[in-house]
């Protein structure tokens, strides 16, 4: 996808029917720089819009004492040495220096797809601010009053997750972004929410896809899904709901050391959901009922006509036994019974030949 998808795209979202599916490698990196380019390289090869990473402080994110998340430590390999430690440690493995980003930037617009990182504080979002085309809001943050502000100052599209949240609070982180967009004459329709379950991996039961539904005609914007769920067939379910942006986790291997490797996705398991929501796409037409090009020829052979059922002599006067219903079409259909049935015959006809026009009085 072009590096111009931002500008000309997600702007006129609402308008468009080609999903927007971001990649999210998030930290499955390891903080390694190497591994953070394999990401990106499958994430192209997958044919994903953009790829996400994160990008904190670990200080600004959490105390010394700050104890990992329950998902954080089911999700660490048994007997290893993340298992043990607390979330700021954690943190600061994960953690992508300010030239790894540049790093990451560079690769990113060398074989062509569209870098994001998702900040998590203002002096994160303002690292970011020329690195990447839009931000995309942390479910954590939609109460953050200064940071929504903050953000919106920037005059960027926004993608705001919508985990833990009520409805109330959305429609509240909205009113506080259209309020600074509206004193910087910035478009409104550059604003997007996903339905998200912060729960890692998020069990069916609790994902709640009706919410997009629900969402879309509260919020009156482009509505998509952050998808924690294991496999693929919740974010192909939102795509034939109406989701216009597709957000996933996925991991070189599942088996490595980190919070989120076990929740995520593989790369052929990212290219089969990409294939799918793409096929969807194509499904989803333009909702008017009518026969499709490739169904007309299919017609004739498929639907039946009226034939005589048996040889009947000129003027015969025709009842609703008089005829029978076969394949292929001919001149009538069955639907054309009632006017016909009380007709009288012009001339003699055969058995099994159709009724024409001229046969009739």
């Amino acid at each position: 996808m072009a590096d111009s998808w931002p500008q000309d795209k997600i702007s006129t979202m609402q308008k468009i029917k080609r999903v927007m599916v971001i990649a999210e490698a998030g930290v499955n990196h390891n903080g390694q720089i190497e591994l953070a380019k394999e990401l990106v390289k499958k994430a192209k090869e997958a044919g994903a819009d953009f790829v996400k990473f994160q990008t904190f402080k670990a200080e600004n994110l959490a105390t010394p004492k700050a104890p990992k998340a329950k998902y954080q430590k089911q999700n660490s390999l048994k007997n290893s040495s993340d298992a043990k430690e607390g979330q700021l440690a954690m943190l600061k493995r994960l953690e992508l220096s300010a030239q790894d980003h540049d790093e990451l930037v560079t690769y990113c617009k060398k074989i062509g797809i569209p870098f994001l990182s998702t900040p998590f504080d203002e002096y994160c979002a303002d690292f970011l601010q020329d690195k990447v085309p839009l931000f995309k809001v942390p479910s954590g943050e939609i109460t953050n009053l200064p940071f929504l502000i903050h953000l919106a100052r920037k005059k960027k599209p926004l993608i705001v997750s919508t985990g833990m949240s009520t409805l109330d609070e959305v429609k509240s982180a909205k009113k506080i972004i259209f309020q600074e967009w509206k004193k910087l004459k910035y478009p409104l329709h550059n604003l997007s929410f996903l339905h998200c379950t912060t729960s890692y991996p998020t069990q069916s039961q609790d994902v709640n896809l009706m919410c997009l539904k629900t969402m879309e005609k509260a919020l009156k914007t482009p509505i998509g899904l952050s998808d924690h769920t294991l496999g693929i067939e919740i974010s192909l379910a939102a795509v034939a709901l109406g989701a216009k942006i597709i957000e996933k986790h996925f991991t070189l291997d599942r088996n490595l050391e980190g919070p989120d490797h076990r929740s995520s996705l593989l790369p052929e398991e990212l290219i089969e959901m990409i294939r799918g929501i793409r096929n969807i796409e194509l499904a989803m037409g333009d909702g008017i009922k009518r026969p499709r090009k490739c169904e007309i020829p299919n017609r004739t052979v498929a639907r039946k006509g009226l034939y005589w059922k048996e040889d009947f002599p000129k003027g015969k006067k025709l009842g609703p036994r008089d005829f029978i219903c076969l394949r292929p079409l001919a001149h009538y259909s069955p639907m054309d019974l009632p006017r016909l049935e009380k007709k009288a015959l012009k001339r003699a006809v055969k058995k099994f030949s159709p009724v024409l026009k001229g046969d009739l009085s």
